[in-house]
């Protein structure tokens, strides 16, 4: 599937190929974020029509009142009338007409967890739609919303959030265990009118605003996490079949960041279409050995050597599927406002953006330049 966008905000032009996984790279502000909420747009604008009508919010079929609603307030200078256009599956498509006429199909078929989900929690607990003011992103307060009725409605009579045995695969609760929640337990407290999350250990239950700043983004994270993996015979959540994740390394230390890619793999192995924007040459370098594992026809259990993963034989089914996936990799460029496909990673390619991986690899590349003419450098003057 295409997407291509022009004259967009700060996009002058991008054509954004999606795989099985697709990855985002490039400088903050360079458009990553708008054309996922615009994948999300061309995907489900049933669906986000009717939660806005749903919650009273009006833009009377003016495109400009729609992005400050949609994208956030004074995002309606994103569009410029003539000049901005939009193409779906090589499909021009007609954004005015789409928010004008109320569409049929309101199901939900794109799940977006924002880089902002750490203000979805106020002292511990998901906030409502209607407790965001009406410039607030939509992808943020329905992401909060999902979380809310998720916490009520499926954990409503139950304390203990993680661990729990029928969510998530044994391997996934011990590397979580041991990289983010150091022996707590994630618990909903309800000794006070207003239920809230804690972290509890033996009793001493933490309230929100004492857990460590990679807690704080990854919980909810993980809740998003948990909607998307139901403990049924079912594999995924209705009719959902992407799945977005802005910025997953937020606050995470890499043995963290390697922990919530097994759970990216686990999406991919549910068959959704998982895409990610990512400041991470972590991720890079995730991406970067999958492939050569699978263009190598390597043993699966190779990848999860890479991510110090459990050798049980779930996670080893996971690893031989994951390793069938296909993979897309495009660069925002900030200069030129285009996207680039720089999907082959090649180190040795003579574009900048290709060989240094977005620009996520050039302080690697510096530093080594420099220590190895250092290096050279001592060993000429002791050679004298």
């Amino acid at each position: 599937m295409k997407l291509q966008l022009e004259n967009i905000g700060q996009i002058k032009r991008a054509s954004l190929t999606f795989r099985d996984l697709t990855v985002f790279v490039g400088p903050q502000a360079t458009g990553k974020s708008i054309a996922l909420q615009f994948l999300k747009l061309m995907v489900d604008a049933g669906h986000v029509q009717d939660e806005l009508n749903r919650y009273g919010l009006d833009w009377s079929g003016q495109l400009p009142r729609f992005f400050d609603i949609y994208f956030g307030e004074g995002m309606r200078s994103l569009w410029r009338k003539g000049q901005s256009a939009v193409t779906w599956k090589n499909k021009p498509v007609n954004v005015e007409g789409i928010i004008k006429r109320k569409r049929r199909d309101t199901s939900e078929s794109l799940f977006l967890i924002p880089a902002q989900r750490v203000l979805t929690l106020r002292d511990g607990w998901p906030r409502p739609f209607t407790d965001y003011s009406p410039g607030d992103p939509f992808a943020v307060r329905e992401f909060s919303e999902r979380l809310r009725m998720l916490l009520e409605r499926e954990f409503h009579a139950k304390e203990r959030l993680f661990p729990q045995s029928n969510r998530l695969k044994k391997g996934f609760r011990d590397m979580l265990d041991r990289t983010i929640f150091s022996g707590f337990q994630l618990h909903v407290d309800k000794s006070r009118v207003q239920k809230r999350l804690v972290l509890d250990a033996e009793g001493n239950r933490l309230p929100y605003m004492v857990w460590s700043a990679g807690q704080r983004e990854f919980i909810p994270l993980l809740m998003g996490l948990y909607w998307l993996m139901p403990p049924s015979r079912v594999s995924r959540r209705g009719s959902i079949e992407w799945v977005v994740i802005e910025e997953l390394e937020m606050g995470l230390h890499p043995r963290a960041i390697n922990a919530l890619l097994m759970m990216i793999f686990e999406l991919l192995g549910r068959d959704y279409r998982v895409c990610l924007s990512t400041h991470s040459p972590q991720v890079l370098e995730a991406v970067w050995a999958l492939q050569h594992l699978r263009q190598s026809r390597a043993d699966p259990s190779l990848l999860l050597d890479i991510f110090e993963a459990p050798k049980t034989q779930p996670m080893k089914a996971l690893a031989d599927d994951v390793m069938k996936k296909k993979v897309a990799i495009h660069y925002f460029d900030r200069t030129t406002g285009t996207s680039r496909d720089i999907t082959k990673l090649d180190v040795d390619a003579e574009e900048l953006g290709q060989s240094g991986w977005g620009g996520l690899a050039e302080f690697s590349g510096r530093a080594n330049d420099a220590v190895a003419a250092a290096v050279a450098n001592a060993a000429r003057r002791r050679s004298k």
